[in-house]
């Protein structure tokens, strides 16, 4: 595994565009958000995805999200109401994933039975850096160990991904606090996870 530790602020654009070419073969990164670290590939290479399923243990049940690099750029790839557009323009970037129906670009295999997706604008450098220079979304799951809890140390993750991932990003430690999940689909907002980020607006 390639490992390169970048500044959270003013990130090593060398680095990022190493990553970005990983990414665009078909490779498996972990790199940071403003939560937890993130393990994700390209959203439109399907052996990626079938890599990272296999690494996270599952068949492609549970909804994972994606990183977008601002608020025009989720309007490719999801249906968005003018109340979820102001909504969101209130709280991104930030520690939030809203779940939004699901426009024909985004993979099947990334939709929900309801067809749905959830999506990310997260409020850190590097991960917005990564998703411009890529060009398009890049898949964000957090990182965990096989019983389910989230990994901040960045050696502990080291330790673990080092055989099955192609590259990490690194800058220091993270919260470990996941992403509040709000539910924007319908008309009527629903708090699914309450995580990092202020939620009293839709209470």
């Amino acid at each position: 595994m390639e490992y390169y530790e970048l500044h959270p602020v003013t990130p090593q654009l060398r680095y990022i565009n190493k990553a970005v070419e990983v990414l665009k073969n078909g490779g498996i990164i972990i790199y940071p958000t403003d939560t937890v670290y993130g393990l994700g590939c390209d959203i439109f290479n399907k052996e990626a995805l079938e890599t990272l399923f296999s690494i996270k243990h599952d068949s492609g049940t549970k909804l994972m999200s994606f990183v977008c690099s601002d608020l025009k750029d989720i309007s490719n790839y999801a249906k968005v109401s003018d109340y979820a557009y102001r909504t969101m323009k209130r709280l991104l970037p930030g520690p939030y994933t809203f779940i939004l129906p699901a426009a024909k670009e985004v993979p099947k295999k990334l939709w929900s039975k309801r067809k749905t997706v959830g999506i990310r604008v997260p409020n850190h450098q590097i991960a917005l850096t990564l998703v411009k220079e890529l060009g398009n979304p890049i898949i964000s799951t957090s990182v965990t160990n096989r019983m389910g809890e989230v990994l901040s140390d960045p050696n502990e993750i080291k330790h673990i991904f080092a055989s099955q991932v192609d590259l990490m990003l690194e800058a220091g430690p993270l919260n470990g606090k996941s992403s509040s999940i709000i539910d924007l689909s319908d008309e009527v907002p629903e708090v699914i996870r309450e995580g990092a980020g202020d939620i009293s607006m839709f209470e």
